[in-house]
C-alpha cells in the first residue's frame, strides 16, 4: 500500500505538533488558540476504539472539528441538523474538516407541475 503524504511529509510518522504546523493558516491558528472540549473528548475516544478502526460507529456534533491523519481509518456520525451521517475517514480528508463531507442541505428536485398548479392548467381537462 502506498503510503501517505501531505504537503510531501509522510503522515504516520509525524507528531501531532508537527502535522499542526504544514497545515493552512486557518486550521493551524485554530489550534494553536486550543481546541474544544468536545473536540477532546472525540479524540480521546477515537484513541480508546484505536483497535476498532472500521467497526465501531462513533456519533458527534464537531462539524468544525479538523481532520488529523490519527483519525484515519475510524467512522464517525457526523450530525447535519437532523441525523447523523456515517462517514469513514481516509487520508484524502486529512486537513479539512468534518463538516465539509456532511451536507445540511438536500439536493432541490423539482417535479412536473400538477393540476392547478397553474393557470394554464385550470381550465384543461383531467384524467379519469
Amino acid at each position: 500500500m502506498p503510503e501517505f503524504l501531505y504537503r510531501s511529509k509522510k503522515v504516520e510518522n509525524l507528531s501531532r505538533e508537527e502535522f499542526i504546523e504544514l497545515l493552512p493558516s486557518r486550521e493551524r491558528r485554530r489550534f494553536k488558540r486550543g481546541i474544544t472540549e468536545q473536540e477532546t473528548k472525540l479524540l480521546e475516544k477515537l484513541n480508546k476504539f484505536k483497535d476498532q478502526k472500521g467497526k465501531k460507529f462513533i456519533r458527534t456534533h464537531c462539524r468544525y472539528m479538523v481532520i488529523l491523519p490519527e483519525m484515519i481509518g475510524h467512522r464517525l456520525g457526523v450530525y447535519n441538523g437532523k441525523e447523523y451521517i456515517p462517514i469513514e475517514i481516509n487520508e484524502g480528508m486529512v486537513g479539512h474538516r468534518l463538516g465539509e463531507f456532511v451536507l445540511t442541505r438536500k439536493r432541490v428536485q423539482h417535479g412536473t407541475a400538477g393540476l392547478g398548479a397553474s393557470r394554464g392548467t385550470k381550465f384543461s381537462a383531467s384524467k379519469k
